[in-house]
C-alpha cells in the first residue's frame, strides 16, 4: 500500500480527496487553494496550519473578527515573515504533534493540518453545518499547542486560551447575521399562496 505522505511540493500533488470540495464552504475552499499556493511559493513539501492560519487571516473576515485589530496586524507581519526567517527551519521538518492520523490523510498535507481539517469538518457536522467554515478550521488549528500555528499565535501575543470562547461568539454573530438577511430575503419575496412560510419565521421568533 503506497503511503500518504511524498517528498514532492504540496501544491505540486493537491488535496486527493474527492469529496473534500463538497465539505468546505467556497470561501474555505479558496482559503485551502490558497494555503496550497503559499506552500508551493515558499518551497514547503506540505501544508501545515501556519500556511492555513495565514490565508484564514488574509481571507477570511470571520476569522479576523475574532482577533483585536492590531492582533492581525501583528500575526499578518510574523507571518510573512516565514520564507526568510523562522520557517526556514521548518522547511526540513514535517508537522506532526504525534496525534492519532485521520484515516486517509489528504496528500500534500502535514499530519497537524490533515487532523485539523478533518477535525473541523467533524464540528460542523455537529453543529448542523452543511458545509465546513473557516471559523471551524481555525477552532480546530488552535487545539493542538505543538502545531505550528499555535507557535505563530504565542509569538505574536495572542492569549491562545482565550480563542476558542472567542471563535464560539464569531460564530454565534455569523450565524445570527446569517439568519436576519435571510428573514429580510423573505419579507421582500412576493406574497402569494405558493410561498411557503419555511423556517425563518421560526428563528428569528426564537430571537426574539
Amino acid at each position: 500500500m503506497p503511503p500518504c505522505h511524498s517528498q514532492q511540493p504540496a501544491a505540486e500533488r493537491g488535496v486527493r480527496h474527492v469529496d473534500l470540495d463538497a465539505r468546505l464552504t467556497a470561501a474555505l475552499t479558496a482559503v485551502v487553494a490558497g494555503a496550497r499556493r503559499r506552500a508551493l511559493r515558499d518551497g514547503d513539501r506540505q501544508i501545515d496550519t501556519a500556511h492555513l492560519l495565514h490565508t484564514l487571516l488574509e481571507s477570511d473576515p470571520e476569522v479576523r473578527a475574532v482577533f483585536d485589530g492590531p492582533q492581525v496586524a501583528r500575526l499578518l507581519g510574523y507571518l510573512v515573515q516565514r520564507a526568510i526567517g523562522y520557517g526556514l527551519r521548518w522547511q526540513s521538518s514535517v508537522e506532526d504533534s504525534g496525534a492519532l492520523p485521520v484515516l486517509c490523510e489528504p496528500e500534500g498535507w502535514s499530519p497537524t493540518a490533515a487532523i485539523a481539517l478533518e477535525a473541523a469538518c467533524v464540528r460542523a457536522e455537529r453543529g448542523g453545518h452543511p458545509r465546513t467554515r473557516g471559523l471551524d478550521l481555525l477552532a480546530t488549528i488552535v487545539t493542538d499547542p505543538e502545531s505550528r500555528a499555535v507557535e505563530v499565535l504565542v509569538r505574536a501575543g495572542v492569549d491562545v486560551e482565550a480563542l476558542p470562547a472567542r471563535i464560539e461568539a464569531a460564530a454565534v454573530v455569523e450565524e445570527y447575521e446569517q439568519e436576519c438577511t435571510a428573514y429580510e430575503q423573505e419579507r421582500a419575496a412576493p406574497e402569494g399562496p405558493t410561498a411557503a412560510p419555511g423556517p425563518v419565521r421560526q428563528v428569528r421568533r426564537s430571537i426574539l
